[in-house]
Formats: structure tokens, C-alpha cells, sequence
């Protein structure tokens, strides 16, 4: 049997950690709705509301995240528990399907353009109809926080930095920032480079929004990708970047127990801080010793 390219074998363990379930934290489903239709394929966003939220007299911020899966693969079910837990303290909060980078996309993107181009205008329109129906749901579309998982991560950020890579149907009027950020190792890459748009470094400016971030001590995607972020946002004055490591993790680390509610507990605070939420996190520390560390 021949063997596979390290690059194969790694880019398929990637996805596999990305589209992984979290172990050991089932959720309920959201509401699905469909946010628009490509080709007779309905692009559907899950929603999870507060109880008894009503929206004609209350509205609250919101959340909107992007599943990992190497931009070929995974499933919105990964962030379920993430959003239900922030639907239980008081937020409404959305979890993505957006189209998948399919070989023939990849094939096309041997040239400039990078075959993630669709899965950013995807999360683009899913972003404008989250704001667009933000009565309806009870949202603050001026309180909107994004984020996402490796693939999920670099989508979320590319898709409210970048102007461009719109669908040309989305509702007018709309724009894509956000007022925050959960990321979870985001995957940045320096080969981005040969396609600006999809290059979050080319699109980065000084009024980025704060963001809280995980990574495990042992993942090169924070090594390759986030620490050269972190040098440009050095240089053009952001402070607002809150970096925790999971010290001798890898990536997707944060997909498993205990890990799953140590990042969650320590986005509770961070938004907590930013007053998006009110009181301390409802989940109990686990006493298994896993700490994250915060770093400068």
C-alpha cells in the first residue's frame, strides 16, 4: 500500500479533531432556520434561545459560530453544547452549516485563489441574516460576538475583516463586524499569503474587537499561524487579545472533557468583563487539575 503525504495525514487529522463531537457534554438542538439557498441547497443556522426570552420586549447579545473541519468537512453540531450553555446564561446564541470546500474546489484553487473563498462567504451571509432578523430573534446586532474552531476560527475572522468575498444576493445594508471574539485554535496559516482574501494579517487593523483565544502548547497552528497575528496586532497597538494555553495540549483539545468546560468557563469571565454577561458562569471548575494559562 503506497503511503500518504505527512501533509495528507495531517490535514486529515485535523479534520477529524475538528468535526469531532465534544465528549461527554450532549446538548439539545437549536432551531434550525435556513439563512439562504444555493442551487436548491438550503445553508441552515441553529439557533438557541434563553428561556422564556421574548423578543418584542427584550433584546440581548448575540453569538455565532463556525464549526471546524478543514474547511472540507465537520458538522455545526460541534459548537451545540457552547451555544446551549450561552442560551442558559441569558444570551441567544447560533451555530453554522456553511459550504464545504469539495476536492473540485481545491482542484480550482491550485492557482491564486484559495479554496476557503466559499466557506468565508457563506459565513458572511449567515452573519448579515443573524443581524438582518435580529428583531424577530431579540438580538443587539451592535453586540454580536463571533468565533469558531480551526477551520471555524479562520472563517469567523476572515468573514468580519474582510470586505470583500460577498455574495452578491445577501441583503443590502448589513455589514459583518462584531463587537468580540471566541476563538478556538484558529487555523492561520502563512500560505494564506497567496490569496489575500483569504489572509487575515492583510485584512487586520486596529480597531479589532477583543478576543479571547485557546490553544494547546503543543499545536502548530498557534506556533505558525496565531503568533505572527499576535506580532502585527503588537505593532498596530491592540491590547485586547486574551491568550490562554493548554499547557502539553495539541489541537482541538478543546472538543474533549474537562477541557470543554475550562475554555467555556473562561469565555464566561471574558465576556462577563466586556459586560455581555451578568453574574458568574453556572458551570462547577472541574477538579481533574487542567488549568489554562493566560499569556501575555
Amino acid at each position: 500500500m503506497k503511503k500518504l503525504p505527512s501533509t495528507i495525514i495531517f490535514l486529515l487529522t485535523l479534520s477529524s479533531l475538528d468535526a469531532e463531537q465534544v465528549n461527554g457534554t450532549d446538548a439539545p438542538e437549536g432551531k434550525v432556520h435556513v439563512y439562504k439557498q444555493v442551487d436548491g441547497t438550503n445553508r441552515e443556522i441553529e439557533i438557541f434561545f434563553p428561556k422564556n426570552h421574548a423578543p418584542a420586549t427584550k433584546t440581548v447579545p448575540g453569538i455565532i459560530m463556525f464549526h471546524g473541519g478543514g474547511w472540507g468537512g465537520g458538522h455545526r453540531k460541534q459548537f451545540r453544547y457552547l451555544c446551549h450553555y450561552f442560551s442558559t446564561r441569558g444570551l441567544v446564541a447560533a451555530t453554522v452549516t456553511y459550504k464545504l470546500a469539495t476536492k473540485a474546489e481545491a482542484n480550482k484553487a491550485k492557482g491564486t485563489e484559495s479554496r476557503k473563498r466559499v466557506c468565508i462567504t457563506d459565513a458572511k451571509s449567515a452573519i448579515r441574516w443573524y443581524k438582518q432578523n435580529a428583531d424577530k430573534l431579540g438580538i443587539d446586532p451592535k453586540r454580536i460576538i463571533a468565533g469558531g474552531g480551526s477551520a471555524g476560527g479562520h472563517i469567523s475572522l476572515l468573514a468580519t475583516t474582510n470586505p470583500g468575498l460577498n455574495d452578491p444576493d445577501d441583503p443590502k445594508g448589513y455589514g459583518t463586524s462584531v463587537a468580540s471574539y471566541l476563538l478556538f485554535n484558529p487555523a492561520l496559516s502563512a500560505g494564506d499569503a497567496k490569496d489575500p482574501e483569504v489572509d487575515f494579517l492583510q485584512h487586520l487593523k486596529a480597531d479589532f474587537p477583543p478576543a479571547i483565544v485557546f490553544f494547546g502548547s503543543e499545536d502548530n497552528w498557534m506556533k505558525k499561524g496565531w503568533v505572527p497575528a499576535s506580532e502585527k496586532m503588537n505593532l498596530l497597538g491592540i491590547k485586547s487579545t486574551d491568550l490562554r494555553i493548554a499547557e502539553g495540549m495539541g489541537h482541538g483539545f478543546f472538543n474533549r472533557q474537562p477541557w470543554a468546560d475550562i475554555t467555556l468557563i473562561a469565555a464566561d469571565k471574558f465576556l462577563h468583563d466586556l459586560g455581555f454577561l451578568k453574574g458568574d458562569p453556572t458551570l462547577a471548575q472541574p477538579k481533574t487539575g487542567e488549568k489554562l494559562v493566560r499569556k501575555p
